[in-house]
């Protein structure tokens, strides 16, 4: 085990910590499943209190890099975070950029543009009959008479088949907060002013394009949406002033 004990500045001791024992973890030098000192022995070691060091430690099991386990064997170990956790705080923490308007609807709709159209050059020739059949039942659901609430959670659904259809992971796991926190967010504003039937002919013409593995029209069926949602959400903003 390798961990730097250097001196910290008083303020946010815990922070500090919290951040040493991460950077451990990501290069290396904590492995997983390995056991943390005692709080007594960091707290020792930090020249810090108990309590500091239970509040850094708190700080990395909310961001999944450690678990507590109880018994004569327990104690504080390294944990690798599970996919769906990762995917869980990369959609928070954009939520959070957006709601702290670190982001706005221009530089969104571009970021979704351009990652959206890499996913549909990846689609187009990696589609599989199952991400199809998953579009088409998604596109059925639209055309119910369903809840706002459950249009969008297929809308979302739609869009992440498509990113799934790349079948590339890197892209799959950052698309998350594109498709799952983006996209959510500006649902719930423009949702108001849309018009569904709207967005159904143009995740029609999504599928088609996909199943005649025409790049062209898929990109720009995309532009089309996008451009709409676009206007949608600004009016709906304007409405709210």
């Amino acid at each position: 085990m390798s961990i730097k004990y250097e001196g910290l500045v008083t303020q946010s001791l815990a922070k500090q910590i919290a951040e040493n024992l991460r950077a451990s973890i990501l290069d290396g030098r904590l492995k997983v499943d390995e056991r943390l000192p005692t709080e007594e022995e960091l707290a020792a070691r930090f020249s810090v209190s108990r309590p500091t060091i239970r509040e850094a430690l708190k700080r990395l099991a909310a961001q999944h890099l450690v678990r507590s386990q109880r018994g004569p064997t327990g104690g504080t170990f390294i944990t690798r975070p599970t996919e769906a956790e990762l995917r869980t705080t990369l959609t928070n923490a954009t939520t959070l950029m957006v709601t702290l308007g670190e982001f706005n609807i221009d530089a969104i709709t571009e970021a979704r543009r351009e990652l959206e159209k890499l996913c549909l050059k990846l689609a187009i020739s990696r589609r599989t009959a199952q991400h199809l059949e998953q579009l088409a039942e998604e596109l059925a659901l639209q055309q119910q008479p369903i809840s706002d609430e459950q249009f969008c959670a297929s809308d979302i659904r739609f869009h992440r088949a498509i990113v799934d259809a790349t079948a590339n992971p890197v892209l799959m796991f950052n698309m998350v907060s594109v498709i799952e926190a983006l996209q959510p967010l500006m649902n719930m504003i423009a949702n108001r002013s849309r018009d569904r039937q709207v967005i159904i002919g143009h995740h029609q013409r999504l599928l088609q394009a996909l199943i005649d593995q025409d790049l062209s029209q898929a990109q720009a069926s995309l532009d089309q949406l996008l451009d709409y949602l676009q206007q949608q959400y600004l009016q709906a903003q304007s409405t709210q002033r």
